[in-house]
């Protein structure tokens, strides 16, 4: 029995590859994934990379969400999520119309202590909450920041902005995510922040990374770094540089151009020593544990597994680190086990994904497409693997 029939990476790649009139080796010739790769990715033998998702996904001129699928409707649908996005969406359109006379807003210092509070639910997985509270709290920012002198309102907004975009992005809402960066850009300008200028390239060239667009991607990293290097100096400046390279060398794995990611995380590794541990700096989670979480996760983008598995084996993850960057790393290392076969091990860092942060875990493409890859060997595995799929294909 299949716990996820006909919910995986390859088998959407083999229907839009038919409807293009191609054949396996056509394809392969067209996006540089090996043939017999492919043919694995399709039978679901294999996870696809994101390199080979990004490839396959230019070859057929489709967007990289199309391919992994996103966003998950139906579970979306049962979750009861879908609802909260239509309000995002309407919140995020009222951006220019001035303060709204209907809405009395809080003191700034109350709307600044919300915001911070919902970036650290985004951080510990509780995005159905953030979901709920942002639209609310955009739309009374969006009013207090028009109607206040200074640049205190357009910051409060401009994080706001970012929870928005964080929602849209882990629940697989390009369009939307897209448009939550535009209008933290807007507000960023007009609160004249250098610093949330260069956080603003950072999201900007992640948004190009999950599509596969490598170039441009570097091009607006190399743009927030030039931005920063404007802000005074402070630790949060530090932070956003580091963050930034760290961009960079997911970028340049991605890319597979190891010197130039090697060179990206070398850089980070010495502003961390600077910076400390800094979780809470803008919520970038930026230290000595990330740069040592995105060696491992760059290994694997080059397709270095093995040592990617032996670099997350020599890691500890603090406690107190955020559950959803937690969680992302052990769906990384799952990835890496199960590309060399160590499948009962990348089960058990599935579960340990889940655990840190089960809301993010079940929209989350690696997962779900490392989860399809391990089903074909489910008899190796214990009988909890296909309860994990039952969670992951829920509809209510």
């Amino acid at each position: 029995m299949h716990a996820l029939p006909e919910d995986h990476t390859g088998v959407r790649i083999a229907r839009l590859r038919r409807e293009r009139h191609l054949t396996q080796r056509a394809l392969a010739d067209l996006s540089g994934v090996p043939y017999n790769t492919l043919i694995k990715i399709e039978q679901g033998r294999l996870a696809a990379t994101p390199h080979a998702v990004a490839c396959l996904a230019r070859a057929m001129r489709v967007e990289v969400s199309t391919v992994v699928g996103q966003p998950y409707a139906s579970e979306l649908r049962a979750d009861e999520l879908d609802v909260l996005i239509a309000p995002i969406r309407e919140a995020l359109d009222i951006y220019d119309l001035g303060a709204d006379p209907d809405v009395s807003p809080r003191p700034l210092r109350v709307l600044r202590e919300d915001s911070e509070s919902l970036c650290a639910a985004v951080r510990a997985g509780e995005i159905k909450r953030a979901a709920s509270e942002v639209a609310g709290l955009i739309e009374e920012t969006t009013t207090a920041a028009h109607a206040q002198a200074g640049s205190g309102g357009w910051l409060v907004l401009s994080s706001l902005y970012r929870t928005a975009y964080d929602v849209a992005t882990k629940l697989g809402y390009g369009d939307l995510a897209q448009l939550a960066l535009a209008r933290m850009d807007w507000s960023a300008q007009r609160a004249g922040d250098a610093v949330f200028g260069g956080a603003y390239q950072y999201f900007r060239a992640l948004a190009y990374l999950r599509e596969g667009k490598f170039k441009i991607g570097q091009r607006l990293l190399d743009l927030g770094l030039s931005m920063i290097g404007q802000a005074d100096a402070s630790r949060e400046r530090d932070v956003v540089t580091g963050q930034l390279h760290l961009g960079g060398s997911v970028m340049a794995g991605r890319a597979h151009d190891e010197q130039e990611a090697m060179g990206h995380l070398a850089e980070a590794e010495r502003i961390a020593v600077r910076t400390g541990e800094s979780p809470k700096v803008l919520w970038m989670a930026f230290g000595a544990t990330n740069v040592k979480v995105h060696r491992v996760a760059v290994l694997a983008e080059l397709d270095k597994y093995d040592k990617a598995v032996e670099a997350a084996d020599t890691l500890l993850i603090p406690d107190d680190w955020p559950k959803s960057r937690t969680s992302h790393h052990w769906a990384e290392i799952a990835r890496a086990q199960m590309w060399t076969g160590k499948l009962e091990a990348s089960f058990a860092s599935l579960l340990k994904a889940r655990k840190a942060a089960p809301q993010q875990a079940k929209y989350h493409p690696l997962v779900r497409d490392t989860y399809a890859s391990l089903e074909a060997a489910h008899r190796r595995l214990p009988d909890t693997f296909l309860s994990y799929g039952s969670w992951l294909s829920a509809r209510g």
